[in-house]
């Protein structure tokens, strides 16, 4: 079986949990009830619920996927994604602060202030990361784990302080089970996002390999890595709005590519697109029907499925570099 036939099949499967999480949950949805008498309100939370939900799955599972494999070819770390280098941190702590100085904003308004923050926390990270002396490349994800624990905590304690506890858990947690039609649209955005990235595969690839060979090659090493943290930190903060934090997504699904296809960023970003979707889609799936009729949060599930994973390549073998 070639490439492209096994990424057909991974779409075909991607395709039927999709069909599946349309006539998973608490409403009886089936397609026999589409045909019935009572079509009508099974069409109404189809198209009102479900289907939404569902393309929202999809699309923060590719785009966060696939920010993570961008990350990773830029700090040419392969345990680096959004949630291990404060970047999520820092877009959580951007709603806080944007909710708090000025809450009228409108939800468009709270995702560039996300991603603002996301930015800055980005590349604190990259600062911090050109400042410490890296004798294991175990220890990049370290700093960013610690950054992002440090950022949390300011986060934390300023929402105590101010009686917001409550609105910082519905934000950190990643929950699709509120995305209804009209409460999703701004994750587009990311869908265009990841498209640019396909886009500028070979100009990140070439970045991973360092400043050195970005510049004999022709190409500005600073405004390339530029244009993936603004993808990276846009993405972040679109997912992160809208949702919630999605965690070690970007970590793991591109290390399974890497063993799959190879470091070459065009020829994985297929293949990290789709198995970002399918993989939020089990987890999401999983989430529901493992205590019926409540629910786990996508987040939850993806954290713990995730974190699994993301200890298995730690002890697996010594980290390569991007």
């Amino acid at each position: 079986m070639n490439r492209t036939t096994r990424l057909a099949v991974a779409v075909l499967g991607v395709l039927a949990l999709a069909f599946v999480s349309l006539f998973v949950g608490v409403s009886d949805v089936t397609p026999a009830s589409l045909l019935g008498p009572d079509r009508a309100e099974a069409w109404n939370v189809l198209l009102v619920s479900r289907v939404p939900r569902t393309v929202a799955i999809i699309l923060a599972g590719a785009s966060m996927a696939v920010a993570g494999m961008i990350m990773q070819m830029l700090v040419r770390n392969r345990f680096v994604e959004p949630s291990t280098a404060g970047t999520v941190e820092s877009a959580t702590l951007g709603i806080l602060v944007v909710t708090v100085l000025a809450p009228g904003v409108p939800l468009v308004g709270k995702m560039g202030v996300a991603m603002v923050f996301a930015l800055a926390g980005t590349a604190l990270f990259l600062r911090i990361l050109r400042a410490v002396p890296l004798r294991s490349v175990l220890v990049v994800p370290l700093v960013g784990l610690m950054l992002g624990g440090v950022i949390s905590a300011v986060t934390t304690f300023f929402a105590y302080r101010l009686d917001l506890m409550q609105s910082l858990a519905s934000w950190t947690t990643g929950d699709f089970s509120g995305v209804l039609r009209g409460r999703y649209e701004l994750l587009w955005i990311s869908f265009v996002l990841t498209v640019v990235a396909y886009v500028a595969a070979d100009r990140f690839t070439v970045a991973g390999m360092g400043p050195d060979v970005t510049t004999s090659l022709g190409l500005n090493h600073r405004r390339v890595v530029t244009l993936g943290l603004v993808i990276v930190s846009m993405v972040t903060a679109v997912v992160v709005v809208t949702v919630g934090i999605v965690p070690f997504l970007g970590l793991v699904v591109p290390n399974v590519v890497s063993l799959l296809v190879g470091d070459h960023m065009r020829r994985g970003v297929p293949w990290v697109v789709v198995l970002g979707a399918g993989f939020v889609l089990a987890c999401d799936l999983l989430g529901r029907v493992v205590n019926q009729p409540y629910e786990i949060p996508t987040g939850v599930v993806v954290g713990v499925v995730g974190s699994a994973l993301f200890l298995f390549l730690l002890l697996r073998r010594p980290a390569r570099v991007a």
